[in-house]
């Protein structure tokens, strides 16, 4: 439509204007026909403008509501009908003499001579003009978004049965060679019999024989019991039998019950925390969890080495580095806390010598105290590991102490929105305790 500064700018002159904004109108009212878009269908005239009107990356300058459509593509819909690139395909035969703009190393047209996969010639067929190659065949493939992610297109099924077929070879041969040594220990065992008959009994030292000869025996019959391929008697197949859990063994998430007791994650099979948290002998069980191995042993040295380490490499000293250097860093580390110990001592002494009061620093004998202090330890758990424990503060009301001639509480007992006592059922706080002894 035509502007006020003539051309089609877009812009609208006031009285062209007020004609489209009286048509949009008479559309909605249904006096006028609606406005038809190429495909020959009729345009809701109540459709919003800001979704009927085209963004300015996508129109086209035709009317309709085709930027709200998906738009259709040439590639493939689905996996089935996608395509695969023919490899190591000739398009047609050989020709005879060198054409231009070919490959000048072997003569096809499909591709140039610094992408060329034959073996690089002497003299190229550009001047020699003999072994010229055909044409490969090169298509253009278009996939979709779910043939582009497809693993297994362009798969040949026939490279599966070749691998089969050999896979079948070998199986046979791996029959025929345990036959062959069944059959030999089988005649091994035969002869060994005939000579135990012949000298009136078996070996002593076959009676006698070690635990060791057992064991391998016993790892051969399950070798025997399980599959015939003959890399059951190797020691992974020993070492698999051997590493079984022992019966004995309680699982972890077995050792306590209680659903509010430790965690136990099936994924990695570990538990943290101590299953038997809350009980007296708790330090001197045999299980404690996985995070005791934290806290034990040389963990916490090997974490202040690292820490160690860290803070060196920010102070400049590079050649601190615990995984790449952890015998130097150990050197480095023990060298520092001597120096550190050996600082402070003098620094203490310094100290001392100028103002003195060394005698003060040595703690009285304890029988000269007239208030002892009590020196209690706890655990990670809350648990008292050695020391007295602090008695329980008692309130400033009478404990267990039942009047009336009553053996419960007020409030032990419940009935019809009243309170009561549970032995004589009565709700009355100051009534007196009616049941009999033998219901007491």
């Amino acid at each position: 439509m035509s502007s006020k500064y003539g051309g089609n700018s877009g812009r609208l002159s006031r009285e062209d204007y007020k004609k489209q904004k009286d048509l949009e109108a008479a559309r909605q009212a249904g006096t006028a026909p609606p406005e038809i878009d190429e495909d020959g269908n009729a345009i809701n005239p109540h459709i919003p403008e800001f979704m009927s009107k085209a963004p300015w990356y996508m129109d086209t300058g035709k009317t309709g509501l085709q930027h709200q459509r998906k738009a259709k593509r040439d590639a493939a819909t689905s996996i089935n009908e996608a395509k695969w690139y023919s490899r190591g395909e000739r398009a047609g035969p050989a020709p005879k003499k060198f054409r231009r703009g070919a490959c000048e190393n072997c003569g096809a047209m499909s591709h140039k001579a610094r992408e060329c996969m034959e073996r690089p010639r002497k003299k190229g067929a550009r001047w020699t003009g003999k072994n010229m190659k055909a044409d490969e065949v090169v298509g253009d493939i278009k996939l979709s978004y779910d043939a582009k992610r497809d693993r297994w297109n362009g798969y040949d099924p026939a490279e599966h049965r070749k691998l089969m077929e050999d896979w079948e070879l070998i199986e046979d041969a791996r029959r025929k060679r345990k036959a062959s040594e069944l059959d030999k220990e089988t005649a091994v065992s035969n002869s060994l019999a005939e000579k135990d008959s012949a000298t009136g009994g078996p070996d002593i030292e076959a009676q006698f024989a070690s635990s060791d000869e057992e064991d391998e025996d016993e790892h051969r019959y399950v070798g025997r019991s399980t599959t015939g391929d003959e890399d059951q008697h190797s020691a992974k197949s020993k070492s698999t039998v051997r590493n079984l859990r022992i019966r004995e063994d309680t699982a972890k998430y077995l050792r306590n019950l209680d659903p509010d007791s430790a965690y136990y994650d099936p994924k990695t099979r570990s538990m943290r925390e101590n299953p038997y948290a809350g009980k007296e002998d708790a330090a001197q069980l045999a299980y404690t969890g996985d995070n005791f191995i934290r806290y034990s042993g040389e963990a916490q040295d090997v974490a202040k080495k690292e820490v160690f380490a860290w803070e060196a490499n920010e102070r400049g000293n590079v050649g601190a580095h615990f995984q790449a250097n952890p015998t130097q860093t150990s050197l480095m580390y023990s060298e520092f806390k001597n120096k550190k110990d050996t600082m402070k001592e003098s620094q203490r002494r310094t100290l001392l010598s100028k103002y003195g009061g060394e005698e003060h620093l040595q703690a009285p004998p304890r029988e000269l105290l007239h208030q002892d202090e009590r020196y209690v330890e706890y655990s990670r758990t809350g648990q008292i590991i050695s020391g007295e424990e602090v008695p329980a503060a008692k309130t400033r009301y009478k404990e267990d102490v039942h009047p009336m001639n009553h053996t419960s509480a007020f409030g032990s007992w419940w009935s019809d929105g009243k309170w009561g006592y549970r032995c004589c059922k009565q709700t009355l706080r100051n009534a007196y305790c009616t049941a009999s002894a033998q219901s007491k």
